[in-house]
């Protein structure tokens, strides 16, 4: 960060304020939601659920500065994303897709490499290795219940559930400020899904906000839960959270 980056009071972790996405369409541009608001503090988990087509993952994307049809005003701990090069911005808001790629020769290279780009960038005076050793990838991995995956698998070898809790475990290890998950438990079978929702509230609690797009019924680890549906975010409680899942 630069010696011109502007901080302003911080009241929330993430703060997003009149979000706006508008697209091309047959009339010039339609808008998807406009004008919306939204925040996430430490040690909070916020869902976001809604019909399919809402715009929820265009609203993650918008905030992880992903997306080109969005604009807004965003923040992490008071700091405009303005004052950030794009870098900067996700090695704090770390964004986690529901279909995530996998590069390297193995799984341990695979979860290596942002750390990887960080040494090539002198970054860092330790290597990759060193500063993420085997001992704690595998730990990591064992905790969302990926035991049975060696470290020198192949990443195509990886099913698609087991893709993306390794997505989740190279995230976490990135230790971001805020994680934005995009249904990361939807090709899960219930219980892998309960250990990644168990290892993201110990995220939380060790101070990370964490925003999830989820469809399955409430897992009550939320502190928040929103609907966006026809542009607008609504509150719902856990009672219409958990009708919506089973819907």
């Amino acid at each position: 960060m630069t010696s011109q980056t502007q901080q302003t009071p911080a009241s929330h972790l993430f703060e997003a304020t009149g979000v706006t996405c508008q697209i091309p369409s047959e009339n010039g541009s339609r808008t998807i939601f406009e004008d919306l608001n939204f925040y996430v503090d430490r040690g909070e988990i916020v869902d976001l659920t809604g019909p399919s087509g809402s715009g929820k993952s265009t609203l993650l994307t918008a905030f992880a500065r992903l997306n080109v049809r969005t604009s807004g005003t965003f923040t992490v701990n008071g700091v405009d994303s303005s004052t950030m090069t794009p870098q900067q911005w996700r090695e704090q808001v770390s964004y986690l897709p529901q279909t995530s790629t996998l590069m390297g020769s193995s799984v341990a290279e695979a979860i290596r490499l942002p750390f990887t780009f960080k040494v090539r960038m002198g970054e860092s005076e330790q290597s990759a290795e060193e500063v993420l050793p085997d001992t704690k990838i595998r730990a990591m991995l064992d905790s969302i219940g990926c035991s049975d995956i060696n470290l020198d698998r192949k990443p195509r070898e990886l099913s698609g559930g087991q893709a993306a809790r390794v997505s989740l475990a190279r995230t976490l290890l990135t230790e971001p400020k805020v994680l934005l998950a995009d249904e990361v438990d939807a090709g899960l079978d219930p219980e892998n899904a309960d250990l990644v929702g168990q290892i993201m509230q110990e995220a939380a609690e060790r101070g990370m906000g964490i925003i999830r797009i989820r469809h399955r019924a409430t897992d009550h680890r939320a502190t928040r839960m929103y609907e966006l549906a026809h542009g607008q975010l609504k509150v719902i409680s856990a009672e219409d959270a958990e009708q919506g899942g089973e819907a």
